[in-house]
């Protein structure tokens, strides 16, 4: 759901080259031989003198910022590859080959991932239990330490928490369950939108090996948005994809009504950048904006999918406290309290 740029500034300073200004004088002449002749008066094939002079390039002639190097990088330039010969290959209109590899992406790369992330968020739910009787345990072995060696409560708070985080981390590793697994779908799925997103920016631009597909994409579009390399005037794309963005935030709000403050912070930064990409999708081409729409909307069909009770026990998805046989029709009432009364 996550373009950025950077523009560099250089400043040359360009020295002097120590030419005197004086004016002449009369009564002393230099000799025709000690006297240097002005460079406009040199033979032409001779080198003109250049010292002291420093050239002055701009930020384009030289090496780019970052954002430009991220552009010419080879994941950027494989994933154009992977969108022209997917368009060659299936002979689809670009639209429609935008749309059928971000599904062949998505479903093939982040969907396997979803299902690992949901594993892991389900045994890490089912350790809940067994760590919170492990902690009561642990308090008590830290009070009878504590009589016996006249700790401060400082000291039997410390103890404690330490062994905790311990006896946590070991159930961790038995059950292969740790909660930063969770994230390898986030670390997966953002480059791979950055890759794509980037490689489309350079393709409506012509900046490919391949100028003649910029020709092909200004006419690969339809309905509203018929030339991909310009952005959607209409704003259609750009506040399909916002009120999809939040579609998404929503059910995951929807999940948890009794959230934590920094579960509500999260929701609504999540909500703002949905917002905020409504504006950003409507200043580059058409074909980055239908690209980020058609990934938020397989993302929501992923996330409605990994909800099916069929689903999960297909893919061996542990059970956990927010699991339901009926969870669409749970959603609907959920949504239907929350915003209609």
């Amino acid at each position: 759901m996550l373009q950025l740029s950077a523009v560099a500034r250089l400043w040359v300073r360009v020295s002097a080259s120590g030419v005197s200004c004086a004016p002449l004088s009369l009564n002393k002449t230099r000799p025709l031989s000690q006297s240097r002749p002005h460079p406009a008066f040199l033979h032409p094939l001779s080198p003109v003198p250049t010292t002291g002079l420093v050239p002055c390039r701009s930020v384009t002639t030289q090496t780019g910022g970052w954002y430009e190097s991220l552009a010419d990088s080879t994941p950027v330039h494989l994933m154009e590859q992977i969108l022209i010969s997917t368009q060659n290959a299936t002979g689809l209109p670009w639209w429609a080959s935008i749309v059928t590899t971000t599904f062949a992406l998505r479903t093939a790369v982040t969907l396997p991932l979803g299902v690992y992330q949901s594993i892991i968020i389900g045994k890490v739910e089912a350790l809940q239990p067994e760590i919170a009787q492990l902690a009561k345990r642990l308090h008590y072995e830290v009070s009878v330490k504590a009589k016996e060696r006249g700790w401060t409560e400082k000291t039997c708070r410390y103890q404690f928490k330490r062994n905790l985080k311990r006896i946590v981390s070991e159930l961790y590793v038995r059950d292969n369950c740790h909660p930063f697994k969770a994230s390898v779908l986030v670390w997966v799925q953002l480059p791979m939108w950055v890759c794509v997103s980037l490689a489309l920016r350079n393709i409506s631009l012509g900046a490919t090996h391949s100028p003649s597909v910029i020709d092909d994409l200004a006419v690969g579009g339809a309905l509203w948005f018929s030339d991909l390399t310009l952005p959607d005037s209409t704003w259609i794309l750009p506040v399909s994809l916002g009120l999809t963005n939040l579609l998404i935030t929503e059910i995951f709000a929807l999940r948890r009504l009794d959230a934590s403050k920094v579960q509500k912070y999260a929701t609504n930064f999540i909500r703002g950048i949905s917002v905020l990409m409504i504006p950003i999708a409507a200043t580059v081409p058409s074909s980055m904006a239908m690209y980020w729409l058609s990934s938020s909307l397989v993302g929501l069909g992923h996330n409605l999918l990994l909800r099916s009770p069929r689903f999960r026990r297909l893919c061996c998805i542990p059970a956990t406290r927010g699991d339901s046989d009926t969870p669409y029709r749970d959603l609907a009432a959920a949504a239907v309290s929350k915003y209609l009364k």
